[in-house]
């Protein structure tokens, strides 16, 4: 089957992308509004960009009737945003701030996390969450109309990094202790399932 996604509705278009991209790691970014206003919402549409500067990069979709999400208005009042990763034992709280809240509702009371003070950044940290990137707006990129189906790319440069002490091994985070969730389509998760290794294998000329 060969599809043409502009002869298609943006919902088609939708359901092709978040079932095939996958599984897709969660952004649950925490942010503040300039008056002092806390929000903590997740994104699935997330990825790591560069190591040096250390990037990650999100992105918010539009609302309807083309608003932008409460996320992405904090971030360009000020600046600033946490990532905290997502794991197995909080991933149904998590679920309650996806909820499409109004402005002035803090997603921390309605779900039952602990606003953390964050060492750099103004927004707070996810208490319960075992790794958390405090990270400042780089750049936003505009893209599509402004109505459900566009939205923006936020890139954000990490300034602070925390991870849990029992995570760390050699240098490095125990994906199983850390035990991550990813997104799939629908109302599906996934926790790490199977797990192999592959070395690269290296190019050497005759």
């Amino acid at each position: 089957m060969t599809i043409d996604p502009r002869q298609q509705s943006v919902k088609d278009n939708y359901k092709l992308m978040i079932g095939s991209i996958l599984p897709r790691p969660i952004a649950f970014v925490s942010t503040i509004s300039k008056d002092g206003k806390l929000n903590l919402a997740p994104f699935s549409f997330f990825t790591g960009i560069t190591s040096k500067p250390m990037t990650v990069a999100f992105a918010p979709g539009r609302k309807k009737g083309g608003l932008k999400k409460d996320t992405l208005v904090n971030i360009e009042q000020t600046g600033e945003f946490v990532v905290n990763v997502v794991t197995e034992e909080i991933v149904s709280a998590m679920n309650e701030t996806a909820t499409d809240f109004p402005p002035e509702i803090n997603e921390f009371e309605q779900a039952g996390f602990t606003p953390q003070p964050s060492d750099k950044v103004l927004p707070p940290r996810v208490k319960e969450s075992p790794v958390n990137m405090e990270c400042k707006l780089m750049e936003i990129i505009h893209i599509g109309p402004e109505e459900p189906g566009g939205g923006s790319l936020v890139i954000g440069e990490v300034i602070c990094f925390h991870v849990a002490d029992d995570l760390i091994n050699d240098g490095r985070i125990d994906t199983g202790l850390l035990k991550p969730v990813g997104r799939l389509a629908g109302v599906e998760y996934t926790t790490l399932g199977t797990r192999f290794a592959l070395e690269r294998k290296r190019f050497r000329s005759k």
